[in-house]
């Protein structure tokens, strides 16, 4: 069965981050197996290029949630994929919570990065577990692959690409950085990526008279990322919340030892050989980096190519793609609820909240039947079919894969079962919110 599929997402090209490129990667592989996609994204007007700060738009924006509410009112079916982990205690996480419990309460379909994300979810939303599906991320094993000639053999370089914000346990990195480095005179640090909490590590630097040793690479482009990760030999993740961590396994591809906070879903990403977990506390961090310090030394850790060859099948977008497909496909049998099911689960939300919801959602309905009578659906163009091969691996990540496929329709590799399986690169048509 072939779908019609609109991705909805406040996160996507020109601005670089995981989301944008979960969603890019993904429509590409639903693309190549017949199904029509379309993004619907924000609009940036003029200043298309100017790269935005993802957590800026994160705190505030309710555009996927408006699009849900939206898709109900036309009958469509809707799944949402939650990439993130919040709390219970705070007003914040209060009234985000509640009103994912309103967008979620005739859901067909969620779909969450890890097992732990989706406990986090099932909780936050009171939703019956089965609706809930897991499925993880993916890497490009034809981008993120290693390659020991960018690496100085003379040191030991500990890498750290991440925001530099609160969240991503920059306090912690700020402590563990003094510490070891007064321990080990041959151990530097190598950090990409920018925030708030940037000032923070360059006062250690300064303080402590590191700034030969630790280097401050600013905000990263997606696509240097793995030209960063491939100059270490560690890669240090001190986050202190995680629903998947796809930094890890970046680093993980591009063979770098693994050191990370137990939090989240981390623990479920690697194997137990390729990943050293501490407590997110800077004595644990530390003790952690000791131990991959001295295996890097005795040469004990395991070969960056094994891990490549290990990890490369495990984590690929056709796979995603195929999983997804199947929740795609299931949800389509499902029946159309009414009306008035829907306005009954909303009442079930609290008898306060429950009868501002059922008021948004029927506002909401009678918006769409105006707009349609306004505007029908007949005189909107619709979005043509394409079937031209669009963006390669290369193209988009704006660097060239050192090994494999010269043909673009070769360029996105993934393993299975049945063997290697190339994957046509397409692209798919973009709508900006607030385009005329």
């Amino acid at each position: 069965m072939k779908h019609r599929i609109c991705m909805v997402s406040d996160f996507f090209f020109p601005n670089t981050g995981g989301v944008e490129n979960h969603i890019f990667q993904l429509s590409q592989c639903l693309l190549q197996r017949g199904h029509k996609v379309i993004v619907v994204t924000h609009s940036y007007g003029d200043r298309v290029g100017v790269h935005y700060m993802a957590n800026n738009l994160k705190a505030f924006s309710t555009m996927a949630h408006e699009a849900l509410i939206h898709g109900r009112a036309m009958n469509l079916k809707t799944v949402f994929t939650d990439h993130s982990l919040f709390g219970f205690a705070d007003i914040s996480s209060i009234l985000t919570n509640k009103l994912l419990s309103f967008t979620l309460a005739d859901i067909n379909h969620v779909v969450c990065v890890s097992h732990t994300s989706k406990e986090n979810t099932v909780l936050r939303a009171c939703l019956p577990p089965d609706i809930v599906s897991v499925i993880p991320n993916a890497v490009d094993s034809s981008v993120f692959m290693p390659d020991l000639s960018r690496r100085n053999p003379d040191r030991i370089t500990i890498v750290v690409v991440s925001r530099l914000v609160y969240r991503k346990g920059m306090d912690l990195l700020a402590g563990v950085i003094p510490v070891i480095c007064q321990r080990h005179d041959d151990v530097d640090f190598l950090i990409g990526g920018d925030g708030p909490k940037r000032i923070d590590i360059e006062e250690v630097r300064e303080n402590y008279q590191l700034q030969d040793r630790v280097r401050m690479l600013g905000s990263l482009p997606h696509g240097n990322v793995k030209d960063v990760l491939n100059e270490g030999d560690i890669f240090l993740n001190t986050s202190l919340t995680e629903a998947f961590c796809m930094a890890i396994v970046e680093a993980a591809y591009c063979g770098l030892q693994v050191v990370s906070t137990k939090v989240g879903g981390v623990p479920e990403v690697l194997p137990e050989e390729f990943i050293i977990l501490a407590e997110p506390s800077v004595k644990s961090l530390v003790e952690a980096l000791e131990v991959a310090v001295a295996r890097q030394r005795e040469g004990s850790h395991v070969p960056a190519q094994q891990v490549y060859e290990t990890m490369k099948g495990v984590y690929t977008w056709q796979n995603v793609a195929k999983r997804t497909e199947k929740i795609y496909s299931s949800i389509m049998e499902m029946p159309v609820l009414s009306l008035a099911e829907r306005l009954e689960r909303y009442n079930k939300l609290g008898p306060i909240a429950g009868k501002f919801f059922i008021i948004v959602a029927v506002v909401d309905l009678l918006l769409y039947w105006f707009f349609e009578w306004w505007q029908p659906r007949r005189n909107i163009a619709i979005v043509p079919d394409t079937n031209q091969p669009a963006y390669t691996d290369a193209d988009m990540y704006n660097i060239h894969a050192p090994t494999g496929p010269k043909d673009p329709a070769e360029l996105c590799q993934s393993e299975s079962t049945e063997g290697s399986l190339y994957v046509q690169k397409l692209r798919p048509p973009v709508s900006r919110k607030g385009d005329r």
